[in-house]
């Protein structure tokens, strides 16, 4: 079975779905148009389509289908807040759905894309062929607090100390809310400052050795504004739902759902024990446990695995 990334591949038909009065979607296809179809869900919040993304998938039998999220990419309004919730994303990918005449796709998410894919597949398990998930991160409180407030700050002090030195002390308690505050200031200057540090904390997370420092250029500052508005944004609100712990109390939609996940041994950003406790509550479920792997796709360990299970979700569609 094959475990190396596909070849680069270029989109073949771009779309852009109006799914409300204010949000537009942008949407990408690519390898065969007339494969079978897979939804790929990018992280985040925040996040955009990767180019990258397409090549875990054989192009000659999957149309991949990559959109970017409401706010984000090439989707308009640029990080709007607004009409912007779980609940509406997953409002979304029906409508991207219908549009594009699938009946029903293999759903592949990573990190935040895990979440929507959860969401999604509890809301509507009847278009769901199967799951592909990489970097759980299952939205309860304990997940965001791992990540922003008392977690991965053992493990990155020094970068810690940088992000919560943009909060007076008095707030630090609290630096979601704080950096909230922050990031939804009418004064630009107040926000690009809190989007900078939100960004550059995270940036030095995701992978086993980490990334080389942010370029602040043009699409830096812009990817930065977007990945930590709507962060924080989402997880001030609790991802919009009541129940803290509500995918594994909806374990039950998973079931007969094939679901394949993997999940970097040395992930920082997104608790390996998530996806344990994800894989322990849903029958048949396999988990993978990349080693010598951080938070990102693209460690050769968790892209092994990756390409593996799109290979053996070829057989869902027969």
């Amino acid at each position: 079975m094959r475990t190396e990334l596909y070849p680069e591949i270029e989109i073949y038909k771009e779309h852009m779905i109006p799914v409300s009065d204010l949000h537009t979607i942008y949407v990408e296809e690519s390898g065969n148009p007339l494969g079978h179809p897979v939804v790929v869900l990018h992280g985040g919040p925040g996040g955009a389509s990767s180019p990258a993304n397409r090549q875990f998938f054989d192009p000659e039998f999957y149309r991949i289908i990559q959109f970017d999220q409401r706010g984000c990419g090439k989707s308009t309004p640029f990080a709007s807040l607004e009409e912007n919730t779980t609940h509406d994303l997953v409002a979304d990918m029906e409508k991207i759905r219908t549009a594009l005449g699938i009946e029903k796709w293999l759903v592949f998410g990573g990190s935040w894309g895990t979440t929507l894919a959860l969401h999604y597949t509890i809301a509507h398990r009847e278009r769901v062929v199967g799951l592909m998930l990489r970097g759980i991160f299952l939205g309860r409180q304990s997940d965001v607090d791992w990540l922003y407030q008392d977690g991965a700050s053992h493990f990155y002090p020094e970068n810690f100390e940088k992000f919560k030195a943009s909060i007076p002390v008095e707030e630090q308690g609290e630096l979601v809310n704080a950096y909230y505050k922050r990031l939804t200031s009418e004064d630009e200057s107040i926000c690009l400052e809190a989007a900078r540090a939100w960004a550059e904390w995270e940036h030095g997370l995701v992978k086993l050795i980490p990334y080389e420092p942010i370029v602040w250029d043009e699409a830096g500052i812009r990817g930065a504004l977007t990945i930590a508005r709507m962060e924080c944004h989402f997880f001030y609100h609790h991802c919009f739902v009541e129940d803290d712990n509500y995918i594994l109390n909806h374990a039950d939609a998973f079931k007969g759902i094939p679901m394949h996940i993997v999940h970097g041994r040395y992930d920082v950003d997104c608790l390996p024990s998530a996806a344990f406790e994800l894989a322990q509550a849903v029958d048949g479920a396999e988990l993978i446990f990349a080693q010598a792997a951080g938070h990102t796709a693209m460690e050769p360990s968790t892209i092994e695995a990756l390409v593996g299970f799109s290979e053996k979700c070829k057989t869902y569609f027969n």
